[in-house]
């Protein structure tokens, strides 16, 4: 079995972002020579996500509408944590969006549903951050 690593950098200009990475997940597939096993993509900060969905019009626009409503930023002060930060919504965001995927390497390509994609979620963004890419298989 052989394993392959390699970690993407993210530095966001917003607070709240959401970047589609599956082009870039499935270049690193080809790199690893992988033609049969599994892909693991996770957030290697607790106020960001993996997660796989639809890119369709308007999806990512309505998740973050809604983690809004369920986590607000702002006020700051209604939430314990921000005593000294002001991203406990953030943590709260990466615990429902997720921190991990793992996909399926079917003859060196990513095994997807209909429609799905990878994203990357950021939640506190404006700093650099990264995400760990592991193909392990054959």
């Amino acid at each position: 079995m052989k394993t392959f690593r390699e970690e993407l950098w993210f530095n966001t200009k917003t607070r709240r972002d959401y970047i589609n990475i599956t082009d870039t997940v499935q270049a690193l597939v080809d790199k690893s020579g992988i033609k049969e096993g599994l892909c693991l993509v996770n957030a290697m900060h607790i106020t960001a996500s993996v997660f796989i969905n639809d890119d369709e019009s308007g999806l990512i626009q309505d998740f973050d509408d809604w983690l809004e409503r369920l986590a607000p930023h702002e006020p700051v002060n209604s939430y314990r944590h921000n005593a000294g930060e002001d991203n406990a919504d953030g943590h709260l965001k990466r615990q429902v969006m997720g921190r991990e995927v793992v996909v399926a390497v079917t003859k060196g390509k990513l095994d997807f549903g209909p429609w799905e994609q990878i994203f990357y979620g950021e939640f506190d963004g404006r700093r650099r951050k990264r995400v760990l890419v592991k193909v392990i298989g054959e």
